[in-house]
């Protein structure tokens, strides 16, 4: 036999020496693994544990007097008075911010009549927070009684003197409700404030047939709400041409007399 058929055989007779992991080792590695129960098992214990906390701060919120109202804000009131907002406002020191319905609350604060709306808001640790929104004098109309002032809703608010250069209301119904009085109040948010500041007298002897007189005497016949966007355009360049009564009754075929 030769010298290099004896060493083939040699290295065909020697064992693998391909390194092979222990069976003790790759007992202890499945050991350390968790198990698909134990993973489920953390998990409903974390979740359990995630609310268990929620739970309390929820009962710390609605319980403890450290998140309670000890302070009340107002703001945006001019007229409406800070006592007459908290008698509306009903919430009484210590009581827990979370038990405060603000919804309810703003509501109750909306009823004063200088209010037009009114917003609360909880701001923790202590404090209410109410916005107020005052209703603002559109036009005002003459009664036995005294001025009253009426709002852009057509809201009649309060009785006292107008501001200044407020428009006088004509019309035969004048208050809350009444239809004239809401499309004479309605044309007037529609006019361009440089021409609004000139209206002295809005007439209105029904919704469909409203005039307004200006400081100056001439006389613009609006008639009804409908296309008030257009006949806002049109009235401006109209009232440059001489004339004492403008009419854009017909916004697309306006007369001036």
């Amino acid at each position: 036999m030769t010298p290099a058929a004896v060493s083939s055989r040699r290295r065909r007779g020697r064992p693998s020496r391909e390194p092979r992991e222990p069976d003790e080792a790759r007992e202890r590695s499945t050991a350390r693994r968790p198990s698909g129960r134990s993973v489920r098992l953390r998990t409903v214990l974390l979740g359990a544990a995630v609310v268990a906390v929620f739970l309390g701060a929820i009962a710390v919120a609605w319980l403890s007097p450290l998140l309670s109202v000890r302070v009340i804000e107002v703001d945006g009131i001019e007229v409406v008075t800070y006592d007459e907002v908290v008698d509306a406002l009903a919430v009484a020191e210590g009581t827990p911010l979370l038990r405060v319905d603000t919804a309810a609350a703003a509501q109750r604060v909306a009823t004063i009549p200088r209010a037009a709306s009114a917003r609360v808001q909880r701001v923790y640790p202590s404090t209410v927070r109410v916005t107020v929104t005052e209703r603002e004098a559109m036009v005002f109309f003459d009664a036995p009684d005294g001025t009253h002032s009426v709002d852009v809703e057509g809201v009649d608010f309060a009785v006292e003197p107008p501001p200044m250069f407020t428009p006088r209301l004509v019309t035969p119904t004048p208050g809350t409700g009444d239809p004239a009085t809401r499309a004479a109040v309605e044309v007037l948010d529609k006019l361009p404030p440089d021409l609004r500041v000139q209206v002295e007298t809005v007439e209105a002897p029904s919704p469909s047939d409203i005039s307004i007189v200006l400081t100056d005497g001439r006389v613009v016949v609006w008639g009804g709400t409908d296309r008030s966007e257009r006949k806002a355009a049109v009235v401006g360049p109209l009232l440059t041409q001489p004339g004492e009564r403008f009419d854009v009754a017909s916004p697309d075929l306006p007369t001036v007399r």
